[in-house]
C-alpha cells in the first residue's frame, strides 16, 4: 500500500482540498448541521477508503443524496412537533439525531446488499453510459464552477441539479456570473488556474519540486495571499467571508465533542425511520456502484474492483457516520476523478484525504477560513476540463449509433435534470438500443490445470458483460488465458472494451493473454481501443 506513497499523498492533497468546500456545501444543502458534512467526508476517506476494493475511487457526502436528506430531517422535524406534548412521543428528540437512526440503518442494509452480492447489477450498466456520466460531470464542473470563480457563491458547492435553490439555473447562473462577477475573485481564479496549467507541463516535470508538490496547493497558497494582499493593495477587491471557506470556529475552537452526535433509537418506534433507511440504501448504493464504474473505467491501470466489497465498504461507512453524526456517504465521481487525474496509484490517497480532513478540521480551522471559494472552484474547472475528452466523444462516435446514442443522451440528460435522474435516462435508451441490437450470444469457459479457455461463439452481446467480467475477476495469478473468438459472428463493443482492460491489467497477477479471432479478408489484425493484435492464419 506504502509502494506508491510518492504518487498518492500529493493527489491526497488535491482531493482534500477539492473535497473540504464540496463536504460544508453539501452539508448546506442538505439543510443538516455544517459539521455532519466533514465528519461524512473524514468518514468517507479514512473508513472507507481502508476497506474498499478501489485503489482510485473516493468517498463522502453526495450532492445526490441532499434532496433525500433535506426530506428527511424535515419529515422528522414534522414527527417532533405533532409529538409535542405527549411524554412518550418524540417531542423532546432532536431531528436530526432521529435522522441519523435511518443513516445507521441504511448502512446496515448495504452490507447487506454486499453479501447478498446485489452489486452485480453494476456489471449490466453500458460502457457509453458511464462514459457519458464521466463527460456530463465533467461540463457540470466548469458550468458550476465558473461562478464561484468569478466570485458568485448563491448556489451551494457540489451542486449538480439543473434548477438551483437562488432561483437560477446552471445556464443563467453562468451568463450572471459574467455580469455580475468580483474583480478580486476573478483575479485569484485566473492567477490559481495559470499556476495549474504551468504545474502541467511535462517538461516541468523532470524537477522533483514540479512532481511531488501538487500545483493545486501551490494555486490555494497564492490565491489565499493574494485576497490577504488585496487589503493593503487594493481593499475594494476584498473577499468577504461569504466568498471564504466557512467553517464553525465557535464550535471547533470551544469544545469540538460536541459537534458529535448521536442517533436517537427512540426512532426505531417509527415507520418513517424505515422508510428513509431504504431510500438512502438504495439511492446511495446506486451512486456508490456507478461511481466505482466510472472510476475504474479511468483508472489509468484499468483495474477491476469488486462492487460487492464496495457496498459493504459504503454500508460500514454509513453505519459509522450515523453513529457519529454525519451525514450519509457515497463513493463521488467528482473526488475520484480528482484523484485520477492528480496521479493517485493506490487507496492510500483517499484514506490520506480523509485524514487531512480531520487534522485541518481540529488544528487548523482558522487558517482554513481564509481560502477563496474561487481558488478552489479553479482547480475543479481543471479536473472537469480534462473529463471532458474529446477522444472518448471520438471513440464512441465510431461504435456506432448503439453506443453514440445512449452516451449523449446520458450527457444532456445529467446536464438538464441531474446526475441520478440523468443517469437513469441514459440506462432506459441504452438497454433500448442494447436489447434491439444484440439478444442471441454465448460464451464456454474450461479451465484445466492452469490453462484458461473464453470461446466466444455466434453473438456475444452486451448481455454476456456480467459473465465474463466474473471470469476475469476470478482469474487467479500466473493464469494462462487463452481468448477465443474465431467463432463469433459479433462481439459487443461492451465485450471488447472488457477484455482490453483485462489485458492491460494481466501483468499485475502475471497472467498470460493469448487472443485469437477470425481473419477477414482485408487484414490479418484486429483493434481493441488502440491495441493491436496479431490474428492466428
Amino acid at each position: 500500500m506504502f509502494k506508491h506513497l510518492k504518487d498518492d499523498l500529493p493527489a491526497s492533497l488535491v482531493v482534500y482540498l477539492v473535497a473540504l468546500p464540496l463536504c460544508l456545501g453539501i452539508a448546506i444543502a442538505s439543510d443538516a448541521p455544517l459539521f455532519s458534512g466533514m465528519i461524512a467526508g473524514i468518514i468517507g476517506g479514512i473508513v472507507v477508503g481502508s476497506l474498499s476494493g478501489s485503489q482510485v475511487s473516493v468517498s463522502g457526502p453526495a450532492a445526490g443524496l441532499a434532496v433525500i436528506v433535506a426530506t428527511g430531517l424535515k419529515d422528522f422535524a414534522i414527527l417532533v412537533e405533532h409529538s409535542k406534548g405527549d411524554p412518550s412521543g418524540f417531542g423532546q428528540s432532536s431531528p436530526f439525531e432521529l435522522f441519523l437512526t435511518s443513516v445507521l440503518l441504511a448502512g446496515v442494509l448495504q452490507l447487506a446488499f454486499g453479501y447478498i452480492k446485489a452489486g452485480a447489477i453494476a456489471n449490466y450498466i453500458p460502457s457509453s453510459v458511464i462514459h457519458g456520466m464521466l463527460a456530463a460531470i465533467g461540463l457540470l464542473l466548469i458550468f458550476k464552477q465558473v461562478p464561484h470563480a468569478l466570485g458568485i457563491d448563491s448556489d451551494f458547492e457540489g451542486d449538480e441539479s439543473f434548477s438551483q435553490n437562488d432561483g437560477e439555473n446552471t445556464i443563467t447562473e453562468f451568463i450572471r456570473s459574467f455580469q455580475q462577477f468580483e474583480t478580486g475573485a476573478m483575479i485569484i481564479s485566473v492567477v490559481a488556474g495559470i499556476i495549474l496549467i504551468i504545474w502541467n507541463q511535462k517538461s516541468l516535470k523532470k524537477y522533483s519540486f514540479f512532481k511531488y508538490i501538487p500545483g493545486a496547493l501551490i494555486a490555494v497558497i497564492v490565491g489565499t495571499l493574494l485576497n490577504h494582499f488585496f487589503k493593503s493593495w487594493h481593499p475594494a477587491w476584498v473577499l468577504s467571508e461569504n466568498h471564504l471557506v466557512k467553517l464553525p470556529l465557535d464550535s471547533i475552537q470551544g469544545h469540538p465533542e460536541n459537534l458529535i452526535q448521536t442517533p436517537d433509537f427512540k426512532a426505531l418506534n417509527h415507520f418513517l425511520t424505515y422508510k428513509t433507511a431504504i431510500v438512502i440504501a438504495i439511492i446511495a448504493s446506486l451512486e456508490s456502484l456507478l461511481s466505482l464504474e466510472a472510476s475504474d473505467k479511468i483508472d489509468q491501470q484499468r483495474r477491476f474492483s469488486s462492487p460487492n466489497r464496495e457496498l459493504k465498504a459504503q454500508g460500514i461507512g454509513n453505519m459509522v457516520s450515523g453513529l457519529l453524526g454525519g451525514i450519509p456517504v457515497t463513493a463521488v465521481i467528482v473526488r475520484s476523478s480528482a484523484n485520477v487525474i492528480a496521479g493517485a496509484r493506490t487507496r492510500l490517497s483517499a484514506v490520506v484525504h480523509g485524514v487531512l480532513l480531520l487534522v485541518s478540521v481540529l488544528v487548523l480551522p482558522e487558517m482554513l477560513n481564509l481560502i477563496p471559494k474561487a481558488a478552489l472552484a479553479a482547480i475543479l474547472i481543471l479536473v472537469g476540463y480534462k473529463l471532458i475528452s474529446f477522444e472518448v466523444i471520438r471513440a464512441n462516435y465510431r461504435k456506432g449509433w448503439n453506443q453514440f446514442v445512449p452516451f449523449i443522451v446520458t450527457i444532456l440528460a445529467i446536464y438538464f435534470t441531474d446526475l441520478l435522474i440523468g443517469i437513469g435516462i441514459g440506462l432506459l435508451v441504452g438497454i433500448v438500443f442494447v436489447v434491439r441490437s444484440n439478444y442471441t450470444s454465448g460464451i464456454t469457459y474450461i479451465t484445466d490445470q492452469g490453462k484458461h479457455l473464453i470461446k466466444l461463439r455466434d453473438n456475444v452481446t452486451y448481455l454476456n458483460k456480467g459473465e465474463v467480467s466474473k471470469i476475469f475477476e476470478r482469474m487467479p495469478k500466473d493464469a494462462k488465458v487463452m481468448i477465443d473468438g474465431t467463432a463469433a459472428r459479433f462481439i459487443d463493443p461492451d465485450i471488447y472494451e472488457l477484455i482490453d482492460d483485462f489485458i492491460r491489467s494481466a501483468p499485475e497477477k502475471h497472467i498470460s493473454v493469448d487472443l485469437k479471432r477470425k481473419l477477414n479478408s482485408q487484414n490479418r489484425y484486429f483493434q481493441i481501443d488502440g491495441l493491436k493484435f496479431e490474428s492466428e492464419k
